[in-house]
């Protein structure tokens, strides 16, 4: 395994594995044993970053969810897990009520919900602090001096280390750490959204962003990380759930367009030229690069981890690189 740090406070930064550990259908599809089973083989392979959220995963059950910090919690215990691996988990999108979702009645981030929503987490992962917390999606019902204020506050008493941002449009994400910046207090230094190889629409609306996804890596937010070196990508949905490789996973609708054939190909190309299949080209594309990205893997089974954990190793050729990055 690799390692980096995110972060940039001696008293908060941390350093994680390359590869994160994506924990969201664990305690709901994917069942405890198995769960678990993956979970001792990433730390014996050297992984210290798993993710999850305290509304893992509500869509399976129509609950509020939390099921999948439970298990982490049941695990940690189990295996007397401490600080040595950091659990990163995300407020602000837990439905406030079962049969509802994060689209139409969020929890939101208003200073009381991020305290209680951090405390009910801490609960259930069985920790004394939160390595990392993130604003899971925006709410701009509330003022952002009362949320950047609200995530501070936790930081300053201990309880949260690390900040991060998810499913934010990077201005929103800009003005709140200009609101920190002004005010002495911490701001997000983790930045969660969906990267992969393949480039999607950006301007295809859903409920959550009526004017086209805010919730993909696009050219705004790359661009960001490049001015801002400090601040660490953690890529979400890398591999598509699967779609790269698997004939009964179709690309999701947003990947359906003429620049999608040409990248698949490069791709194709250079899992043949390196023996590797086409999701450790992916993954070592992202951990190679000059952005300081941190893939988030999901897996469902020991072997699919295994695969993903082999990326880590993967070494692409300068050639190689340029191919994949140039490809249009």
């Amino acid at each position: 395994m690799k390692y980096r740090t995110i972060g940039t406070d001696p008293a908060t930064r941390r350093e994680v594995s390359v590869l994160a550990l994506g924990a969201m259908l664990f305690g709901s599809l994917t069942d405890e044993r198995t769960s678990f089973a993956i979970l001792d083989r990433y730390v014996e392979a050297g992984g210290t970053f798993i993710d999850t959220s305290d509304n893992y995963a509500f869509w399976v059950d129509g609950g509020q969810g939390g099921q999948s910090e439970e298990l982490l919690g049941r695990w940690r215990r189990s295996r007397g897990v401490g600080d040595e691996i950091v659990i990163a988990t995300k407020v602000g999108a837990r439905p406030l009520a079962p049969g509802t979702s994060y689209t139409d009645n969020p929890e939101g981030l208003s200073a009381k919900v991020i305290r209680e929503a951090a405390e009910r987490s801490r609960e259930r992962l069985g920790v004394e602090r939160l390595d990392l917390l993130y604003a899971h999606i925006d709410d701009h019902t509330v003022p952002q001096e009362e949320t950047v204020e609200g995530f501070a506050a936790l930081v300053a008493e201990g309880t949260v280390g690390l900040l991060g941002v998810s499913n934010q449009a990077m201005w929103r994400v800009e003005r709140a750490r200009a609101l920190a910046a002004a005010a002495g207090l911490p701001g997000y230094e983790v930045l969660q959204y969906q990267h992969s190889h393949l480039r999607p629409r950006l301007d295809v609306p859903s409920d959550l962003f009526p004017d086209g996804s805010l919730g993909h890596a696009g050219p705004e937010l790359l661009g960001y990380l490049r001015a801002e070196p400090a601040l660490t990508l953690v890529a979400y949905s890398p591999l598509l759930a699967g779609a790269y490789v698997r004939q009964d996973k179709p690309l999701p609708a947003d990947y359906d367009h003429p620049g999608t054939p040409a990248r698949l190909a490069v791709l194709r190309d250079v899992a043949r030229e390196t023996g590797a299949t086409v999701n450790q080209v992916v993954l070592a594309w992202q951990l190679g690069g000059e952005a300081p990205i941190v893939p988030l893997a999901g897996a469902s089974s020991v072997a699919q981890l295994e695969e993903n954990l082999a990326a880590v190793d993967l070494e692409l050729t300068a050639d190689q690189r340029a191919r994949l990055d140039g490809v249009h």
